[in-house]
């Protein structure tokens, strides 16, 4: 039978009340379905999760009633690891979740149902120390959302077709646009409808600005329920975390304040500076998980002889991967960062007394689809002048070459331009990034303003460049991002098997466990975090 016959003989099945549910009881025996959905990692951690938790809980005090959401198997594992850890405080935990293994393809109702009812089973193992149940199963609200909550849906939609296609202009018409829309209204009007019933002190949700992640965020912050976010970070064992936000906005307002009058030891220092070197020499450090560069350094003027370069300013933009969640919905006066691009490329073409250097992510490289930056600037201005260089992803060239050479930067959000303004840079920064308004960028605030710091500074590049204390603050501000804001966590998304046979309930919160994880879980619990009082880590 063709593809696409067997598909339409799952849905129509997949209608019928009980006919996934037998077939996977009588055919299968209650095992895995064979879809891409498996929770045979959780179905190992289960059994000494469980019991761990329930000893722990019985010596805890009562306390808040927490909703989890997940979505997608690997996240069901995730949040039932950290569901469990709050039932062992004591708290009263709740797991909504939705049984996908794909957030971008269709699944038909049969195998749907096959694997809503394999989650149920999997999770009632854990029933007596936390509530779990499929948002499928689940009464929708019927009536009209709320205005804001409909206009959150398709701004999440949205996000989603970025994210996934990686691109930032949106076909509403398209078929992804489409089943992320329905997808994410049903979870819309699930949520909307559990939430103003069964009220919880607080959500925790991870990333919570894409797919239903971002749906059950919006929810409850228009019903304003406490939010926690969460994301695992480019750190081992550490996590980014923020409370009434989303955590990809990377919000450290609280934290630099809180360390305003701190001052780097040598020790700390000589840390950051070994992180920024192995960066640039495209080496792993410590407990980072991935390499920055593809190539290691060379050296300023051997890429400035490699790229033709001549006595002329040069200013370097180092550009985004498109639909990076580190980069939706940052838009500070731009419409969108192609926007910003395009116009960007437009006034230096009208500039040959400077050198303009566009850096292409190297993550473009890895694109499975969608329109790369060079793709974008050809289609404007298929013939760019001769003072203006596009360097491709897979280019041999480093970008800390490149900033060696750098007279003045021009960034959207990568972290780039805070690494620029190490070594005194001056920065215009144009995106809502975690490090704009810390006192060592550019920021402006309008097209006006951002072409006068433009000619302002290209009128006179070596007055501009930071001073001594600038610098200082952000190699200080560099420090605190990359080794404070991450929190301490024990179970990565992607190896929780090994994660928990390493560190286990009993282990996280034993004495020991507690002076490396006790303050985390506090704080995805929803107790407010105060940085003045978070040590170092």
């Amino acid at each position: 039978m063709a593809p696409n016959g067997k598909e339409t003989i799952k849905n129509i099945l997949g209608e019928i009340p009980y006919t996934a549910e037998l077939y996977w009881i009588i055919r299968q025996r209650g095992e895995a379905p064979r879809t891409r959905f498996t929770l045979k990692n959780l179905q190992v951690m289960l059994p000494e999760m469980t019991e761990q938790a329930k000893a722990l809980r019985e010596k805890a005090s009562p306390g808040k009633k927490i909703f989890l959401f997940a979505s997608l198997h690997y996240w069901i594992d995730s949040m039932t690891a950290l569901g469990l850890a709050f039932s062992s405080m004591g708290h009263e935990v709740t797991l909504g979740y939705l049984p996908f293994s794909d957030y971008r393809t269709p699944v038909n109702r049969f195998d749907l149902r096959r694997q809503n009812i394999y989650a149920q089973r999997v999770l009632q193992s854990a029933d007596g120390l936390m509530k779990s149940f499929s948002f499928l199963n689940c009464r929708r609200c019927e009536d009209t959302l709320p205005e804001k909550l409909e206009k959150a849906v398709e701004e999440v939609t949205v996000f989603d077709v970025q994210y996934t296609s990686e691109v930032e202009e949106v076909d509403t018409h398209s078929a992804l646009y489409q089943l992320r829309l329905r997808r994410n209204e049903d979870a819309a009007r699930v949520a909307w409808n559990y939430f103003n019933m069964h009220r919880p002190d607080v959500v925790v949700v991870p990333n919570g600005t894409i797919q239903e992640f971002g749906i059950i965020y919006r929810v409850a912050e228009l019903l304003k329920i406490p939010r926690v976010t969460y994301e695992f970070s480019d750190r081992k064992e550490k996590i980014w975390m923020a409370q009434n936000s989303e955590v990809m906005q990377q919000e450290t307002e609280m934290l630099w304040k809180a360390r305003a009058d701190a001052k780097l030891t040598p020790t700390q220092l000589k840390k950051i500076r070994d992180l920024f070197s192995a960066r640039k020499n495209a080496r792993l450090w410590e407990n980072f998980s991935r390499q920055w560069q593809g190539e290691p350094s060379q050296g300023g003027e051997k890429v400035r002889k490699a790229l033709k370069l001549d006595n002329r300013p040069v200013v370097l933009l180092p550009t985004n991967v498109l639909g990076d969640s580190l980069a939706l919905g940052r838009q500070v006066y731009t419409k969108t960062m192609t926007e910003w691009l395009i116009r960007t490329v437009q006034y230096f073409s009208g500039r040959p007394d400077v050198q303009l250097v566009i850096r292409i992510h190297p993550g473009e490289s890895l694109l499975k689809g969608g329109v790369g930056i060079a793709d974008i600037i050809h289609r404007e201005q298929s013939r760019l002048p001769e003072h203006i260089h596009l360097i491709a992803p897979n280019d041999p060239i480093n970008t800390y070459d490149l900033i060696s050479i750098a007279d003045l930067g021009l960034v959207y959000t990568t972290t780039v331009g805070l690494e620029m303004a190490f070594g005194g840079i001056p920065v215009i920064v144009n995106g809502k990034t975690h490090y704009r308004n810390r006192g060592f960028t550019y920021d402006p605030d309008s097209y006006v303003n951002y072409f006068k710091f433009l000619g302002t500074i290209l009128g006179d590049p070596k007055k501009h460049r930071l001073t001594q204390h600038q610098v200082d603050e952000a190699w200080r501000y560099a420090y605190y991002f990359f080794f404070e804001y991450p929190r301490p966590y024990p179970w990565h998304l992607l190896q929780q098997t090994v994660d928990f046979k390493l560190h286990p309930l009993k282990y996280v919160f034993s004495r020991e466990g507690q002076k490396i994880y006790g303050d985390t879980l506090k704080y995805l619990s929803g107790e407010p975090m105060d940085w003045s009082k978070i040590q170092a880590n």
